[in-house]
């Protein structure tokens, strides 16, 4: 069961490719498959509650493999509605016994009909009055996310992030206006049979509506018109405003999709030199770049934290720090439960280190981008406030009111993408300009 490799530490999505080719499954039974493994990974909070109120024994005292299928179960009678109830719980019956559980199957059984029962009452889901903890069993998140994000925003806006967090995410394309135009790469989708939206926002984006497929078998792939990227991390490149000419460091590159942006901003002339710490990384750049044609970007491997052959070289510099993630949740559904306060402190002193070793790289007068597809406060506004304590040479210099990223921009002068309010993946970016 692919549940059982991720209970063991896999990542979802790594142990669904690694295991759904075992079945000979159609694309409808695929596409359940696929909803059924990342939602109950998404959602096992909230079933959790489920078996602790429904059960006599909690869901951390249940046999493991009991657990995840009566996760499947309460899945399917609470978040889909095309499944008839009676073919849920006589699936996930069969289930149990094939598990060598059948001596257990009745209380899977007892358990999905009395939520049933429940169900037609009102939400079986009985909430605790603390607001953290109803949010966090409700929605499926850790206290401590909760709690990150009502640093933020008001309560009714955490509860509608969560929401959006639980959608399944949307393909966004970035075009690669060397080789293509946004309303070809669109017409040549939408002949495929795709639904596909241009993105009024952002210059380069097209979303793609419904399933891909396979997108190396779309159009234009291997003729480098587009690359997919989430509008939000378009963004970036636009922010950093790179010129034909100028030299450019990317310190945290792989896979490649904002360090190819910037040359063909660029129109592929000057020099972007594109950093990493592997080989195997790296790697996935060149192939980018190769299929992309694009002839300005270099690689370099090693930790930026200490590339003394940058330094003083740079017209610009983009520093989209290794993160948390918070701000894409809904691409990794096992993200929210990887993630502590711990590894979030682990990731602000690598985040702060990066940041030091970039402010070495600038040309005077040179800029450096700050970016994060996290929705943390250490990770973005604490640690921005903070540097610029410490480095009262350095200042916000926020983009020009005719930049894409101008509208998202706030009153302390960096820019925040909340994907409740912006239809896109979560994201903080900042440029920062030393001063003359």
């Amino acid at each position: 069961m692919v549940l059982r490799d991720i209970d063991k530490g896999a990542f979802a999505d790594v142990a669904l490719e690694r295991n759904i080719g075992n079945f000979a499954l159609g694309p409808a039974d695929r596409r359940l498959a696929t909803e059924l493994i990342y939602g109950t990974v998404r959602r096992q909070r909230t079933l959790d509650a489920l078996i602790d109120q429904l059960g006599k024994r909690r869901a951390d005292q249940q046999p493991a493999d009991l657990r995840r299928i009566l996760h499947l179960g309460f899945y399917q009678l609470r978040y889909l509605d095309h499944v008839p109830d009676h073919a849920v719980v006589d699936t996930t019956v069969q289930l149990a016994k094939q598990q060598r559980l059948g001596k257990l199957s009745g209380v899977v059984n007892g358990m999905l009909r009395q939520y049933i029962r429940l169900q037609a009452e009102g939400d079986p889901l009985r909430l605790p009055a603390d607001p953290t903890q109803a949010l966090g069993i409700l929605h499926s998140y850790p206290d401590w996310i909760i709690q990150a994000w009502q640093q933020l925003v008001p309560t009714e806006a955490v509860a509608s992030l969560c929401e959006w967090f639980n959608q399944t995410p949307k393909t966004d394309l970035r075009v690669n206006r060397l080789r293509a135009t946004v309303e070809q790469v669109a017409t040549a989708l939408t002949e495929a049979g795709l639904t596909v939206s241009i993105l009024p926002e952002i210059p380069d984006g097209i979303r793609i509506l419904g399933p891909t497929g396979n997108v190396r078998q779309l159009p234009g792939y291997d003729e480098g018109w587009w690359m997919v990227q989430d509008s939000s991390a378009q963004l970036v490149s636009y922010l950093v405003d790179p010129q034909p000419g100028e030299t450019i460091i990317d310190a945290c590159a792989a896979p490649g999709g904002k360090a190819a942006h910037l040359a063909e901003l660029m129109g592929d002339t000057g020099r972007v030199l594109g950093c990493d710490r592997t080989s195997s990384r790296l790697n996935k750049i060149r192939q980018n770049i190769r299929r992309l044609r694009l002839t300005s970007i270099e690689t370099a491997m090693g930790d930026s934290r200490d590339q003394p052959e940058f330094k003083g070289i740079a017209d610009r510099v983009l520093l989209d720090v290794p993160c948390s993630g918070l701000g894409t949740l809904h691409r990794h559904a096992d993200a929210r439960w990887r993630q502590t306060p711990d590894s979030i402190a682990g990731l602000t002193t690598l985040q702060r280190e990066l940041l030091e070793a970039a402010t070495r790289w600038v040309k005077p007068e040179g800029v450096m981008v700050y970016s994060t597809c996290t929705l943390h406060p250490d990770e973005n506004q604490n640690l921005i406030q903070s540097f610029l304590v410490d480095h009262p040479d350095w200042q916000i210099h926020p983009p020009t009111k005719d930049s894409p990223v101008a509208p998202f921009v706030t009153d302390q002068g960096w820019a925040t993408v909340w994907p409740h309010q912006q239809d896109m993946d979560g994201f903080f970016l900042v440029r920062l300009r030393q001063n003359p």
